[in-house]
């Protein structure tokens, strides 16, 4: 169990430590996200001077996605049995490492190689991040406000990133690469002196190493076919035997996770609606986004020639309005609880999308663009820090890290699924003659994709909302194994506190 920051009741002050340990926290938040966006504006200056395939330079990204998504479930339960400041602070250092890494190689294999690693370190760094938040502050308003400044951080960090890289890419690449590295550095040496000490959890049971290694084994395999689908062809023998091989690790690791004693994940926790409700919205909430802004990306660029830095202004104001949300959202799910709160940042995440394809080889920007981005800032505002909320409450100290890295594996598993669904429809529709507007005819069935893949997390999260009510909710604290057994019960529980979640 994290060691107290006397975390204040209420809406009392933070002392300075408090504020310092979050903000360090908050800073490798911002750096994962900040490091997926700024890759992508920065790609086609890699090819040119790397000399480096499209299908090379997919693996710039792939690599990223590969290392981060399937590791994380791995991730989240080494920082609850090793011990979360040790787990992030030694992440964080592979994390520095290997962007200075990326930005001095001078070959396609070893920058995808260096991808992979701060995918795999980002795979630590964040559930360890959001379980050390969820530990260290209490369930309810400090946690709420808490989470919002942190998830925040993040959707700061990925918009940040664009406008970062159009900047960037004109000196060089690999400054793109460089630029986290001295910020890691600043926060790795913050979290020495700043983020308290973790005890490890009891493991005289021992560690769960089969669950580790067909876990794991599942996710890497799983975002390796879904990334290469498209490519290799979606009914190809390949891809329907790795998705069969996939299923196979899925099964065995179900049966392993149900019989020992101290599992990778304990499945009971899917139990409870709340907890389903958020990772699928997860899923669907980041999936429609990535590919949102892979469409819309090419668009501005292929389509309407925009520059690089041009394109990263226009996803702008999203990032300006998440930011100044930034301290409020914590008391907007205070007041009205987390299910309404994610309806109604969907719901603004739908007309968004729906706005979008008004679009035209000549749009106005005021009227077609920026609606909907100021609708998107709305909904990731409101959207990301509540499912963060509902994914950890009521959870017990001792299995916040690994309800953390299944909430990132959501994210991550459903970002690289749906964006090579809108991929392959993209490429499904582009046998036109090769105009402007049969380019742009091609990308309007990836919007509808994208906009019925976030109608889906509405009607997910609205099943919430038939017996919805304010009432005490139950915190489950201090289980033995035994006890866990039974989970199911939401009385069995030693305290209660008074949130909506």
């Amino acid at each position: 169990m994290t060691t107290p920051l006397n975390v204040p009741d209420s809406h009392a002050r933070w002392s300075p430590r408090l504020w310092g340990t979050l903000l360090v926290l908050c800073a490798a938040m911002f750096l994962d996200a900040l490091d997926v966006s700024m890759v992508g504006v920065a790609l086609p200056s890699i090819a040119d001077d790397l000399g480096l395939t499209t299908s090379t330079l997919q693996w710039i990204v792939s690599g990223y996605i590969l290392g981060y998504g399937g590791l994380l479930l791995l991730g989240g339960r080494a920082a609850d049995l090793l011990g979360r400041r040790r787990v992030f602070l030694i992440a964080l250092g592979v994390f520095a490492l290997a962007s200075l890494l990326g930005g001095f190689v001078d070959s396609g294999p070893l920058l995808i190689a260096s991808r992979f690693i701060k995918g795999l370190s980002a795979a630590f760094t964040a559930p360890a991040g959001l379980s050390i938040i969820t530990t260290t502050f209490k369930e309810g308003p400090q946690r709420n406000r808490a989470l919002s400044i942190y998830t925040t951080c993040a959707a700061t960090g990925f918009s940040m990133g664009l406008v970062l890289s159009g900047l960037l890419t004109q000196l060089s690449w690999r400054w793109t690469m460089l630029l986290p590295a001295p910020i890691a550095l600043i926060a790795l040496i913050a979290g020495l002196k700043l983020i308290p000490h973790s005890d490890r959890e009891d493991t005289h049971r021992g560690y769960d190493l089969p669950g580790a290694v067909t876990g794991t084994g599942a996710m890497l395999l799983l975002v390796f076919t879904v990334v290469q689908a498209p490519e290799a062809g979606w009914t190809s023998a390949r891809t329907l035997l790795s998705f069969l091989a996939v299923a196979v690790l899925l099964t065995v690791f179900v049966t392993i996770e149900r019989r020992t004693a101290n599992p990778l994940i304990r499945l009971g926790v899917l139990r409870s609606g709340s907890q389903v409700r958020a990772q699928l919205g997860a899923a669907a909430f980041f999936g429609s986004y990535v590919g949102f802004q892979f469409l819309v990306t090419q668009y501005m660029q292929s389509l309407l020639g925009w520059s690089a830095l041009e394109t990263a202004l226009a996803f702008l104001p999203a990032g300006v309005l998440v930011a100044l949300s930034s301290t409020k959202i914590g008391d907007v799910v205070d007041r009205f609880g987390t299910p309404r709160v994610i309806a109604a940042g969907f719901t603004s995440l739908v007309v968004g999308y729906a706005l979008f394809l008004r679009i035209t080889l000549t749009p106005s920007y005021a009227v077609v663009i920026l609606p909907s981005m100021l609708l998107l800032g709305a909904a990731c505002a409101l959207t990301f820090p509540s499912l963060n909320i509902q994914a950890t409450n009521g959870v017990d100290d001792d299995e916040q890290g690994m309800v953390s890295g299944l909430l990132n594996t959501s994210i991550q598993v459903g970002g690289a699924i749906f964006l090579a669904v809108v991929t392959a429809v993209i490429t499904a529709h582009g046998s036109g003659d090769g105009s402007r507007q049969a380019v742009l005819d091609s990308y309007r069935p990836g919007l509808v994709v994208v906009t019925v893949v976030a109608f889906a997390g509405l009607l997910i999260t609205l099943t919430g909302l038939r017996r919805r009510r304010p009432v005490q909710h139950t915190v489950l604290v201090a289980s033995s194994g035994t006890d866990r057994a039974a989970e199911a019960s939401p009385m069995t529980t030693a305290r209660k506190v008074s949130v909506r979640d």
